[in-house]
């Protein structure tokens, strides 16, 4: 149990980052769902970069800076615009996904040169479960963490939290105050598509270290469906995040039980059971406010304001 737990922290960090990234460009109204195709750019470009350069940090600042600029085509489309923003994100996902195989193709099966850099905390060792759970994590598991409780406060303890809740709720009252609503969206779409574009690097270095064409497997579209669940909130995503990548990791070491269930279903158990758990907080809150920002989807014209 010890051992899932621990694979659950480390299958559910990329789901984090991803639904954090996407929370902080949906709280600003805009919609992102080239997800799938940002983390699969931020896994090619930190592969290319780490391959060519041996540099941990120089992999991760490429990889950042290449998915900002998908993150401000996307608000370029959308925000200036005016696209419809589900089509704007669904072409930013197969853009990525064809151009990351594009990419990706010379370095395919070239491991990275190293891992990421592990936290021991030794003095953790002596705590039962919790040494064994976080005494030994990798800087990303731990970033994460620091994220979650920063994205938090921002989003409901400061002004600038407020401002964006009120540009993702009510754009038009939002201008009347003086606040920037195109500079707000712009800059939550492109922090949300590099924390996108992150996940997708960390998932190449803790999981695969080499370059494979689509290896973030659904994951993004895991990572929309948990903003969902946790009703654009920082602190509900981290949950379900790892309630996902239990269950990520459970379908895995069934197989090494050498059970006869088909790999193929257990392949499946993330995903089924994001569309039950979907289906069933629709219903569960089908009377009550959803939590989602009020003009999430919907562009917002200057001169239309009322």
């Amino acid at each position: 149990m010890t051992s899932l737990l621990v694979a659950a922290i480390s299958a559910g960090t990329p789901l984090l980052l991803a639904a954090l990234g996407g929370i902080l460009s949906e709280r600003s109204g805009i919609i992102n769902l080239g997800t799938e195709g940002i983390m699969l750019m931020g896994a090619v470009l930190t592969c290319m970069t780490y391959l060519q350069s041996g540099s941990l940090g120089l992999a991760i600042v490429v990889a950042l800076l290449g998915t900002a600029l998908l993150g401000a085509l996307h608000a370029l489309l959308t925000v200036t615009l005016h696209a419809n923003q589900t089509v704007s994100g669904l072409g930013i996902t197969l853009f990525g996904t064809g151009l990351s195989a594009y990419l990706g193709k010379p370095f395919s099966g070239n491991p990275v040169p190293g891992k990421l850099p592990k936290l021991d905390m030794t003095w953790l060792d002596s705590v039962p479960l919790l040494g064994k759970l976080f005494a030994h994590q990798d800087v990303f598991v731990w970033f994460s963490f620091v994220l979650v409780i920063v994205l938090h406060l921002l989003i409901f303890r400061t002004s600038w939290g407020l401002h964006l809740r009120a540009v993702g709720d009510s754009p038009g009252t939002a201008d009347v105050m003086g606040i920037p609503v195109t500079l707000y969206r712009y800059a939550y779409v492109i922090a949300g598509s590099m924390l996108m574009g992150l996940a997708g690097g960390y998932l190449l270095l803790a999981f695969s270290s080499s370059w494979v064409e689509g290896m973030t497997a659904g994951r993004g579209w895991i990572a929309i469906a948990l903003i969902i669940f946790a009703r654009w909130n920082p602190v509900r995503a981290l949950f379900a995040a790892y309630l996902f990548g239990g269950l990520d990791a459970l379908g895995f070491r069934i197989q090494l039980t050498g059970t006869e269930i088909p790999s193929y279903f257990l392949k499946m158990i993330p995903y089924m059971i994001t569309i039950i758990v979907l289906m069933y907080v629709g219903w569960k809150t089908r009377n009550k406010p959803s939590g989602q920002p009020e003009a999430l989807g919907t562009p917002y014209l200057r001169e239309q304001r009322h």
